[in-house]
């Protein structure tokens, strides 16, 4: 299977770059074409403008939508969307890596979103949801959370943590053709011992030791 690892969190020798690692290793180990993406090792510009293209349909006025749809036609994207463009297309599932902050996406990642899913070549004109750019591909959330687990129930007091995380599985990855895998969630990796975080690491490993026969989950029912 081909699978594209995309990491967000600004220190290596985090907790998520440690998933991420362990992730690459394992997938490559049992025989999976792996390609990365460490968005602050690569210092990928989060801000979207004129620089996402080598190609102007309109001078005077910036759409990005526009400008994405130009490009689309004539290949005028900017060598660092492309690259990026690419490895969504070749893979067959692709893995976020990052911790929650803010109930959201970190900025690297949310600024990776808006540049390289462009209007044209990643949706548009009908392509979205069931009918989907990517249909037939598969992604996965692997994050942290700073509290516990307790925290993001439906009872508790940061609320249900399916709902906090509607609006990418759904507004981003079903929105253009992705089935979605049920999120792999390390709750307060920061108050683990160490022991602890070596069976968070465990317990992923044996996750993606089996990714390939996982079935999508319901993302709408939350």
């Amino acid at each position: 299977m081909k699978i594209f690892l995309v990491l967000a969190h600004p220190e290596p020798r985090s907790f998520n770059g440690a998933l991420f690692r362990h992730a690459q290793k394992l997938l490559v180990a049992a025989g999976h074409e792996i390609k990365t993406s460490e968005l602050y090792s690569m210092e990928f510009n989060t801000v979207s403008s004129r620089h996402n293209f080598t190609s102007v349909k309109d001078p005077d006025y910036f759409k990005p939508q526009v400008e994405e749809t130009f490009a689309t036609e004539i290949n005028g994207f900017a060598p660092d969307v492309e690259q990026e463009l690419q490895k969504l297309e070749w893979c067959d599932l692709m893995i976020w890596q990052f911790p929650l902050w803010w109930f959201g996406l970190p900025a690297i990642l949310k600024g990776w979103a808006d540049r390289v899913l462009a209007m044209g070549r990643t949706y548009g004109y009908g392509r979205m949801y069931d009918k989907g750019v990517f249909q037939g591909k598969r992604a996965l959330l692997s994050l942290t959370t700073g509290g516990g687990n307790e925290h993001y129930e439906k009872d508790g007091f940061n609320g249900d943590i399916h709902s906090i995380l509607r609006p990418i599985q759904r507004g981003i990855f079903e929105f253009v053709g992705f089935s979605v895998l049920e999120p792999h969630i390390v709750y307060g990796p920061a108050h683990m011992t160490d022991d602890e975080r070596e069976e968070a690491l465990a317990i992923y490993a044996r996750r993606l030791q089996s990714i390939v026969k996982e079935s999508p989950y319901a993302v709408g029912a939350y």
